[in-house]
C-alpha cells in the first residue's frame, strides 16, 4: 500500500485532518524562508495534537548541527528530511532515520544519489526549480526516475488528487508526498482537498493489488 504524507502543516487542525483521512506522516518545515515554516514552539504544539502511529517528520534545508539539535529537543520528530546538500555523515548524526530530498533534472543521476545515502531510508524525489527547496506546485519528468533504485521512493512535486493515481500506477513508489496540491493558500490546508487525496491513494491501491 503506498504510504501518504502531508507537508507543509502549520496549523492544528490541519494536522488533525490530515490524520483523520488516513495521512500515514505529517511533514514541519524548520525552513526559514518558506512560507510553510514553523516555529520551534509552533511545531511543539502541532507535535503534542498528532494522534498515535502518525510519523512525524522534520524538513531542513542546510541546517546547522545545532539547529537540528535544538529542534529536536523540543519537537518528538520520528524522521528527518534534509532538503539541501547535506552529505550523508550530516544526515546521519542524530540517531533519527532520515529521508535525502533530491531535485530532479535531467542530468541528476539518481542512481549515484542512491549510492551516496545509502543510508538513507529512501530517496525523496522532487522538481528542480533554480532557488527554491521544494513546496513549489511543481512536477517533473517521471521518466527520469530508473525503476532499479535501491532505495525507496517519496514522490514528491505538483502532486494532487487529479495526478496521483496516475503516479502510482506508472511509478509505485514507497510513498507520495503533498503540500500545495492539499492548500487553500500557502500553509493553509483543506480538509476536503486532503481527504480527496488520500482517497485517490487508497482507490488506486485496491484498483492495482487486483
Amino acid at each position: 500500500m503506498t504510504r501518504t504524507k502531508i507537508c507543509g502543516i502549520t496549523r492544528v487542525e490541519d494536522a488533525l485532518a490530515a490524520a483523520r483521512s488516513g495521512a500515514d506522516a505529517l511533514g514541519l518545515v524548520f525552513y526559514e524562508k518558506s512560507p510553510r515554516y514553523v516555529s520551534v514552539q509552533q511545531a511543539a504544539q502541532l507535535a503534542a495534537s498528532v494522534p498515535p502511529f502518525v510519523t512525524l517528520v522534520g524538513l531542513f534545508v542546510n541546517p546547522s548541527e545545532d539547529e537540528v539539535r535544538e529542534v529536536l529537543r523540543h519537537v518528538p520528530l520520528d524522521v528527518l528530511q534534509f532538503h539541501g546538500e547535506e552529505d550523508p555523515g550530516f544526515c546521519a548524526q542524530f540517531a533519527r532515520p532520515y529521508l535525502k530530498a533530491v531535485r530532479v533534472k535531467p542530468g541528476v543521476d539518481l542512481l549515484q544519489c542512491a549510492a551516496r545515502y545509502q543510508g538513507a531510508q529512501g530517496l525523496l524525489l522532487d522538481a528542480y526549480i533554480e532557488g527554491t527547496y521544494g513546496g513549489t506546485g511543481e512536477s517533473f519528468d517521471w521518466a527520469l526516475i530508473p525503476r532499479n533504485l535501491p532505495l525507496p521512493v517519496v514522490l514528491s512535486g505538483g502532486l494532487h488528487a487529479g495526478n496521483v493515481a496516475d503516479a502510482i500506477r506508472e511509478l509505485r513508489p514507497w510513498a507520495v508526498d503533498v503540500s500545495s496540491g492539499v492548500e487553500t493558500a500557502k500553509g493553509i490546508k483543506d480538509a476536503s482537498k486532503i481527504a480527496a487525496f488520500i482517497n485517490e491513494v487508497k482507490r488506486i491501491d485496491v484498483q492495482l493489488s487486483r
